[in-house]
């Protein structure tokens, strides 16, 4: 088994590499090719992978929990916004109001469509609620520089709603008594919601700021600072350990301590000293994403070929790609902050994706029953690969046609 995949493995990366000006001719997108080629292995090797998925749980949900924070740490790097709330609405929009409505609006999907209680409802529904910091490359802003509305809106949102998420994702636990809430949920607003979305945000936040200026400083004097990796790994392991230090949103810390290291201002990213190696360590995690989206992508597939599809966990998924997500957007955001077309694109692009597999893992990993751990994987998996498949295909195109059209506007 373990040389099957290595096999695989290795042949899809050495295909993507060779082929790769190929593949982007195709009107598939990369991350579909290795949604196929899983599907495909997992078809042949006629293993039960969806058992063994949730067996494995505890052991996937720090691999999926890596995979999360190492795009986090990327796109907090490349997103250079001013910390002002003009600049940061309509994000943190989505990345609240925006998530408790597809939450909601999913949880009673989940009751109607899958016959689950409120409680396994809201959990699905926060399983799927982040949208996807990895997979959604096509619409993420391409270069530090770039300021188009609708990538920054679905990059920032991406890099804010896996930390918001786990709030919501603990409720749904203690709703099924595997959390302790406290009286009158006391406890969970003061322990699970408001100190590690605040405290994620200020630790994360200070402890870029003050690596940004130690590094700033050696590189006026001179220092290379070579060690690209060792900074950027180093980076990430620093910011998780001070939240699990403080108990605060190891995501969110992660993703401020991104956007603290060399943001707009004094030790802003157009500055000669630092403009090198931020470029730099955004390459490197470009190259890391990259990998996650392969690994991740292909165990998707695979697992898909032992889940079955049944006409509500078909309908179930439709529902959420189609109507659910693009209905909260629009619910959310108003006319007034952005033009018709870019609040259209925005609902559009909610791509699932290794945020979703995370929680899915970490809800196994929990004592939920083997019931509703399969009707959770099977809704989960089925609505991911949709959300690849549809999105990776209209990407292109749909970010190409408003570039033309919107591209020279001021924003």
């Amino acid at each position: 088994m373990l040389t099957a995949a290595l096999l695989l493995l290795g042949a899809v990366l050495l295909s993507m590499g060779l082929a790769e000006q190929h593949v982007k001719r195709l009107p598939l997108s990369p991350a579909t090719v290795y949604l196929l080629v899983g599907a495909g292995a997992g078809a042949l090797v006629h293993r039960l992978a969806l058992p063994a998925l949730l067996r494995d749980a505890p052991t996937l949900a720090v691999v999926t929990e890596l995979a999360v924070l190492v795009s986090l740490f990327t796109v907090g790097l490349r997103l250079h916004v001013p910390p002002t709330w003009t600049a940061w609405r309509v994000a943190t929009t989505l990345a609240s109001a925006g998530m408790l409505a597809t939450i909601a609006l999913a949880t009673a999907a989940g009751m109607g469509l899958l016959g689950l209680g409120l409680a396994g409802a809201l959990l699905l529904a926060t399983i799927l609620a982040p949208t996807d910091p990895v997979l959604a490359s096509e619409v993420q802003i391409r270069h530090v520089g770039d300021r188009d509305a609708v990538r920054l809106s679905l990059t920032a949102e991406g890099g804010l709603n896996d930390g918001t998420a786990l709030p919501v994702m603990m409720l749904a636990l203690g709703l099924l008594g595997l959390h302790e809430l406290g009286p009158f949920g006391a406890r969970w607003l003061l322990v699970d919601l408001a100190w590690p979305i605040v405290g994620g945000v200020l630790v994360g936040w200070w402890f870029g700021r003050s690596l940004g200026n130690g590094l700033h400083a050696l590189l006026r004097r001179g220092h290379a600072l070579d060690w690209d990796e060792l900074l950027y790994l180093g980076a990430i392991a620093a910011s998780y350990g001070l939240a699990r230090l403080t108990h605060s949103s190891a995501f969110l810390a992660v993703f401020a301590a991104g956007l603290g290291l060399f943001h707009v201002g004094r030790l802003g990213a157009g500055t000669r000293h630092t403009a090198p190696m931020t470029e730099r360590l955004v390459a490197f995690g470009h190259r890391c994403e990259r990998l996650i989206e392969v690994l991740m992508v292909l165990g998707v597939g695979f697992a898909l070929a032992s889940t079955a599809l049944d006409l509500p966990t078909a309908l179930f998924a439709l529902l959420f790609v189609f109507v659910l997500r693009p209905l909260s957007v629009l619910l959310v955001i108003r006319r007034a902050r952005m033009p018709v077309t870019q609040r259209r694109l925005v609902a559009w692009f909610g791509v699932r994706g290794v945020g979703s597999l995370f929680y899915l893992a970490f809800a196994a990993a929990h004592p939920i029953g083997p019931g509703l751990a399969a009707t959770l994987a099977s809704a989960c998996l089925w609505t991911v690969a949709l959300s690849i498949v549809a999105h990776g295909v209209s990407a292109t195109p749909l970010m190409a046609w408003h570039q033309q059209r919107h591209g020279r506007r001021p924003r």
